[in-house]
């Protein structure tokens, strides 16, 4: 018979609001399970690990989901299956959002796979889901067995006139210059993501600083829990990681044997200044022959050590990444020959592809990407289907990375995690400096193609999707460049560096992503494999990175500096008008049969708002002018007291019907009667005596009748004529000269 459940929670108040964590309830199956409420969010955050670990390969096998249910905000699945299915670009990003700050935090040695799953139960757009979700997959591996260097915490901080704020709600959010998330540990920073408007470096430190004050207390939070929970037996003790015996002899063999020999090999390598793949297969060319000379002089070593070749290779790795950080920390230049802050040569082209709307070529070292700008009608933006309040975007960036930029050959699948998250980044640097859709009513697109890749091909996008804009004519408020600053450290000593390459990037500590105009960061992403930095480093990589992103700001106006002044001809006029909403059933017709007439008769894209604001997208100007005048027409209607230029469409025994306003596409115009007594002055025998059908004649609309048929006048509009025309023959009296 199975006992009774033990459930147990805490909470604390956070930013004005209640933030619960229970144990016990639910998922009791996994390693590790937490139920977390934050307002009325709640998530199901569980972390389970393999019993064993995952033979033959040399990484840790962590995978986070962030899994969308639309019921949390009382929502159906839109299409025809009606239910979820792949996640969104927001889930995935939000599964990124809590791989990054949590991954460090593992034992470089542990292999067994770990699968965190975050599932959104309930949304308060007040209380945003995927910041909780980072909380509780802290928690579900704090209480488990599975071996974690936390807990963490996370917090978002805007800015609302000037004043940092921790969570915001909704309507702050919405006020926000910036919005900030920040996760770490109750020593230091783990990770930072953040899109802004502009923000000066000194708020961004402050607001990450900021953050972090509520990062300690969420993270005490969490080890009170842990400590209650294990006294409840709802929390276990942690599994031990030891490193193999065997693999430590072999390093310590390795490290006889090769050290000055890798150490001379970097050497040659920066003296050469080589291409990446020069580099690459020089060094693993290098380190084969270590191999093979070692077992050439000891041949008995892989019947003693199992897989030694392996073990072997793993330990040259290692030296190799602590020789390349002890270089350049100790003698303050890398592996390519450049000082700490010095930025790779910067070239850049635009206008180079025909007949796009625009596109750029932005090269950075042996790191190249082309973005292409393709501008839309309104009615083009992105519907979106997921649990936020946000339905449509105007503005998309794609980042495609293909096998080739690396040199490797490989099939080409749909974008991965990575090419969302890299989309996302650039996507977030440019938007608050693209024109509001009231000024610039597109549909914008932008899609960088990695050509090249050795180092921060997401500053690349940034910096050259910026270029492309300008090229397409898009009156952007201010350019935007990025970079990508790296950090080598080991114990007190420190080495921040500018515009870092892929041999960086994977041996070093940090990858610091900041782009932004000239006034202030738009844009902003860190990821740390160390536990953690401190203010100070912060501090200086912000500092450094903004000469960076000038530097390369620079190079990039020298080419373009401004927005061309008139869009690419391969681009749509959208011309712009507003109609009273209870005229749009006339411009669509029943069963949208009008509107379809319109596009088939001048190929023009038409997009009608609720609030009857009529977008008329051609690239033909005199096509979209010609839909326009339809329009006019079809949503004109008759003032009183207007005289018109009519067409006589028929005459009857006691008057004669006259066309006002054409009809357009063989749809009927609007038309009125104009009575025999008021055809002429004085008394009219036949209406054939004065107007034939066919005719056309002046007519003044003078009222309606009791139907609501229009009434007109010819004798009325032949009056107003007289009196215009006697006005113009008096002569005008002048005020004399003293």
């Amino acid at each position: 018979m199975q006992s009774e459940r033990v459930v147990f929670g805490k909470e604390i108040e956070l930013a004005g609001r209640k933030l619960s964590l229970q144990v016990g309830k639910v998922a009791t199956q996994a390693n590790g399970s937490v139920l977390a409420r934050y307002g009325d969010t709640m998530t199901l955050v569980t972390a389970v690990a393999s019993a064993q670990p995952r033979e033959g390969i040399d990484f840790f096998p962590l995978t986070v989901d962030y899994e969308e249910r639309l019921y949390a905000v009382g929502k159906i699945p839109g299409g025809f299956i009606k239910r979820e299915g792949r996640p969104s670009e927001k889930a995935i990003l939000s599964a990124r959002l809590i791989d990054r700050p949590i991954r460090p935090l593992f034992p470089k040695s542990y292999r067994n796979d770990v699968h965190v799953v975050a599932t959104v139960l309930s949304v308060d757009q007040n209380s945003p889901p995927d910041v909780l979700a980072m909380v509780g997959a802290s928690a579900a591996l704090h209480l488990s067995d599975i071996p974690f260097a936390g807990p963490i915490g996370a917090v978002a901080v805007g800015r609302v006139d000037g004043k940092l704020i921790i969570n915001p709600t909704l309507e702050q959010s919405e006020k926000s210059d910036m919005h900030l998330v920040v996760a770490g540990t109750r020593d230091a920073v783990m990770m930072v993501e953040a899109g802004a408007k502009e923000v000066p470096e000194d708020v961004m430190l402050e607001a990450i600083m900021l953050g972090h004050e509520e990062i300690k207390r969420i993270v005490d939070f969490i080890e009170e829990l842990r400590e209650e929970a294990l006294e409840k037996g709802l929390a276990l003790p942690k599994q031990e990681v030891v490193e193999e015996e065997e693999a430590l002899e072999v390093e310590r063999i390795a490290r006889e044997f090769c050290t000055e020999r890798i150490a001379e090999l970097l050497r040659e390598c920066r003296q050469e200044k080589l291409s990446k793949l020069a580099r690459e297969a020089k060094i693993k060319l290098a380190k084969e022959q270590l191999l093979e000379e070692f077992l050439a002089s000891n041949p008995e070593m892989p019947e003693q050590y199992q897989e030694f070749d392996k073990l072997f290779m793993g330990a040259v790795n290692k030296i190799e990444k602590e020789l390349l950080r002890k270089m350049i920390l100790e003698e303050g230049v890398r592996i390519d020959g450049r000082k700490l802050d010095e930025i790779r040569p910067v070239s850049c082209e635009v206008g180079i592809l025909p007949r796009t709307h625009g596109s750029a070529l932005f090269t950075r070292g042996e790191t190249q990407v082309l973005t292409v700008g393709t501008l839309g009608a309104v009615g083009e933006e992105q519907i979106l289907d997921g649990l936020e309040v946000e339905e449509a975007k105007r503005y998309m960036h794609h980042y495609n990375f293909p096998p080739y930029s690396v040199g490797e050959a490989r099939p080409i699948r749909g974008p991965g995690r990575r090419e969302i998250g890299h989309g996302a980044l650039a996507e977030r640097a440019l938007e608050p400096m693209l024109p509001p859709e009231e000024e610039f009513p597109y549909t914008i697109r932008l899609v960088s193609e990695v050509l090249e890749s050795n180092g921060s091909t997401s500053m690349a996008s940034v910096c050259g999707s910026t270029l492309a804009l300008m090229d397409a004519g898009v009156p952007i408020k201010a350019p935007v460049a990025g970079v990508a600053m790296g950090l080598i450290k080991e114990e007190d000593r420190v080495a921040i560096l500018t515009d870092i390459q892929g041999y960086e990037d994977a041996l070093g500590d940090m990858d610091f992503k900041v782009a932004g105009t000239q006034k202030g960061i738009t844009a902003l992403q860190m990821d740390i494999k160390i536990p953690g930095i401190n203010r100070e480093i912060l501090e200086k990589a912000l500092a450094q990175a903004r000469e960076g992103r000038l530097f390369i700001l620079e190079k990039m106006l020298a080419t373009i500096d401004r927005p061309r002044p008139e869009l690419s001809p391969y681009a749509p006029r959208i011309i712009r008008t507003v109609v009273d909403p209870e005229k749009i059933r006339d411009i669509i017709g029943p069963g949208g049969k009008v509107i379809k007439k319109i596009i088939d008769e001048t190929g023009v894209k038409i997009d009608i708002e609720d609030d009857g604001t009529v977008y008329i997208a051609a690239v033909d100007r005199e096509a979209g002018e010609k839909a326009m005048r339809i329009i006019e027409n079809l949503t004109q209607d008759v003032q009183l007291g207007k005289v018109y230029l009519g067409k006589v469409t028929r005459t009857t025994e006691f008057g004669a019907f006259v066309e006002v306003i054409p009809g357009v596409l063989g749809l009927p115009g609007k038309e009125g009667m104009v009575h025999i007594s008021q055809l002429a002055e004085g008394r009219v025998g036949r209406v054939e005596d004065v107007v034939r059908a066919g005719e056309q004649i002046l007519v003044k609309a003078i009222g309606f009748d009791q139907q609501g048929r229009l009434r007109l006048s010819h004798k009325e509009a032949l009056r107003n004529q007289g009196e215009e025309e006697e006005r113009k023959k008096r002569p005008r009296r002048g005020r004399g000269r003293r």
